[in-house]
């Protein structure tokens, strides 16, 4: 229709070029939107084998992978490199131990308050409902600075210095919102009539609690520590302003990033090691995902 001259008005049909179609301009979306994202990740891989310090993909020197090497080379070896002796070994593996260690506590008390906050609002009806939600969920939208901060605040008006205490106190404050939304999606979907029949035929609320309500959450539960996990690992602004005089992962390695004569590539090989994990418990899931659906 569009090729035909509009008989109404006597103006000539004008034939538009279509330079893309709608297929082709998602496409091309697609492949920057791809690039955009995982481009940035390769050149960091390439970078974390090449022979230079800071990491470079253009200035290419040779493979190596001392890079990797730094956490178990041999003192001598590591002495005797130019980048490797600025280093201090010792304190970056301790800075990962404090985060595996704030993890370790922040994963439990995120779930355990996540799970209160789920059941409180999926099974507690009431017009306070819609405050309580945002009351709740409120710390994932503020700034981690100012959690971080508050935090460094409050404990340090009960005599409690900066450290790994308000570490996991000011981190477990945004972190357990993510279990309680994963754990409210679950709850939703649980059907409330079997919890009514089992407390109708004389069971008590924490037995169905513990026989019906939690094993039907395993698998969010689950879900939700290693995301809690994740979240307390990588976490950085909130770490920033509670540590006090400690340290964690993200914040040393922070700290080397900021380094004026570039970072150093051992950086570019921790994120290596981090993707590769990433990429294998992603792949071990959908293999077990299809095991069980078989």
């Amino acid at each position: 229709m569009s090729d035909l001259a509009d008989t109404r008005s006597g103006a000539p049909a004008i034939r538009l070029p279509r330079l893309i179609s709608a297929d082709g301009l998602l496409t091309l979306y697609t492949w920057a939107f791809l690039c955009f994202m995982f481009l940035p990740l390769l050149l960091m891989v390439l970078s974390s084998v090449n022979d230079v310090s800071p990491p470079s993909v253009t200035d290419w020197r040779g493979v190596t992978g001392k890079w990797y090497a730094f956490f178990w080379m041999p003192e001598e070896a590591l002495r005797a490199d130019p980048v490797l002796r600025a280093l201090d070994r010792d304190r970056f593996v301790g800075c990962f131990g404090n985060s595996v260690l704030v993890a370790a506590l922040v994963v439990p008390l995120s779930l355990m308050l996540g799970l209160a906050g789920a059941v409180l609002l999926t099974r507690w009806r009431s017009r306070a409902n819609g405050v309580l939600w945002w009351v709740l969920l409120s710390p994932m939208l503020a700034p981690g600075i100012v959690l971080g901060l508050s935090a460094l605040v409050f404990w340090g008006r009960l005599g409690v210095d900066a450290g790994l205490f308000t570490i996991v106190m000011a981190q477990t404050t945004f972190i357990a919102g993510y279990p309680m939304l994963i754990l409210m999606a679950r709850l939703q979907r649980q059907p409330v009539e079997l919890e009514e029949a089992a407390l109708d035929l004389g069971a008590t609320p924490f037995r169905v609690f513990r026989r019906l309500t939690l094993p039907y959450l395993a698998p969010a539960l689950a879900s939700a520590a290693v995301i809690a996990f994740m979240a307390s690992m990588e976490n950085y602004n909130t770490t920033m302003f509670a540590k006090g005089g400690a340290c964690t992962f993200a914040t040393e390695i922070g700290a080397m990033a900021r380094n004026p004569n570039g970072h150093p590539p051992v950086i570019n090989a921790v994120g290596t090691v981090i993707i590769l994990l990433t990429v294998a418990a992603a792949g071990l899931h959908t293999v077990l995902t299809r095991r069980e659906a078989r």
